[in-house]
């Protein structure tokens, strides 16, 4: 059995998980703008408090994203300082797989589509398959709108959507009849099951490899685009 550190800051939810043989140990807290100064210290805690050190760890597996740029960074550069500083391998998890993981409905065969807020009016999304007690990627992350994403779904009608884009946009979102599980996230628990899977797969990278994952090119609105969304 191994020992594992997992954490996602991409969303306004940190989540923070140390799997120690087999027992699990969780954190889950406000994300958002706090996390990249409340992240070590509560890792730190976490450790502490089962008698660890980070030396003790077998990886560090991080939520890459996509999500909020400054959250990305923060997770990425933190996982990278532990690492490095431990001489430990990283595992990148996908946070859209995280939250499709946190959704899943027992272990019967299912599909999920993920679909996050990614605010400009934009929704991250992916689609997810899980049988065999495994994940596979249908549709890579990509940014979508409400509208390009309906057009997916009427040609293929989703089994299941997960992730707070159901809340924000509303009827937008036309899911048909899927399960619908706007609650879901990027959840300690999840992080750890992918982490423990990437683990037993042999997916452990070197520090200096990892890197958060982007699909959005434009960082910030402008001025205007800040109006515009304010009076829409």
């Amino acid at each position: 059995m191994s020992v594992l550190l997992a954490f996602d800051t991409a969303t306004e939810h940190m989540s923070i998980a140390l799997g120690v043989h087999g027992e699990l140990r969780l954190h889950e807290a406000a994300g958002g703008a706090q996390a990249s100064a409340t992240l070590i210290p509560a890792i730190m805690t976490l450790l502490g408090d089962a008698g660890l050190g980070v030396h003790d760890l077998d990886a560090i597996a991080f939520g890459r994203g996509p999500g909020a740029f400054t959250g990305l960074r923060s997770a990425c550069a933190v996982a990278q300082g532990l690492a490095l500083g431990a001489g430990k391998p990283v595992l990148p998890i996908d946070t859209l797989l995280a939250v499709a993981e946190d959704a899943r409905d027992g272990d019967a065969p299912q599909r999920v589509w993920v679909a996050m807020d990614a605010r400009m009016n934009e929704i991250y999304a992916a689609h997810y398959a899980f049988e065999a007690g495994g994940w596979t990627v249908l549709t890579a992350p990509l940014l979508s709108t409400a509208d390009a994403l309906n057009a997916r779904w009427a040609s293929d009608a989703p089994q299941a959507v997960a992730g707070s884009a159901l809340a924000v946009f509303g009827h937008q979102l036309r899911p048909g009849a899927a399960r619908l599980a706007p609650a879901a996230l990027p959840r300690a628990r999840a992080l750890l099951a992918l982490a423990q899977a990437a683990w037993e797969r042999g997916e452990g990278l070197d520090p200096a490899l990892a890197l958060p994952l982007y699909v959005r090119d434009k960082v910030a609105q402008t001025t205007a685009e800040r109006e515009a969304e304010r009076a829409r």
